[in-house]
């Protein structure tokens, strides 16, 4: 039965690749009758997962590659992305809402997955982050 309802593809870390994330989003949302809402927020929290994955732990380099799966559970909808990098102490974030920290570029993709994902888990380091969302049923 494992296996029935997980679907997995793998890209080179290149950020044009981010496209083919979209498409299987998409795809997910057809073949599981997502509803607006959480088809948004997945596709946001996915791709800066996705981004991230690229930019800082795969650090642009295209001889590496990035893993996304995608598995159903009672409920629940997870998507685990995973990068070939060092990993991060994901303990260590800096809040993108402190003063300090509202003119810096970076550092809002984890906090976009904590507020659109209903679940955020951080594995090996940092290297996998899985997405939990709660599907409407």
């Amino acid at each position: 039965m494992a296996g029935v309802n997980n679907i997995s593809i793998e890209i080179p870390s290149l950020s044009e690749n981010i496209r083919i994330i979209e498409s299987f989003i998409d795809n997910a949302k057809e073949k599981y009758h997502l509803d607006d809402d959480i088809y948004g927020n997945i596709m946001i929290a996915v791709t800066e997962a996705v981004n991230n994955a690229i930019k800082h732990g795969n650090k642009d380099d295209s001889s590496k590659n990035v893993m996304i799966s995608l598995s159903l559970e009672e409920g629940l909808i997870k998507f685990k992305i995973e990068d070939e990098g060092r990993g991060f102490d994901f303990h260590k974030l800096p809040d993108p809402t402190s003063p300090e920290n509202l003119s810096k570029p970076g550092g809002r993709g984890i906090f976009l997955m904590k507020h659109l994902s209903d679940e955020v888990d951080f594995k090996d380091n940092g290297k996998i982050v899985e997405l939990s969302f709660y599907m409407n049923q």
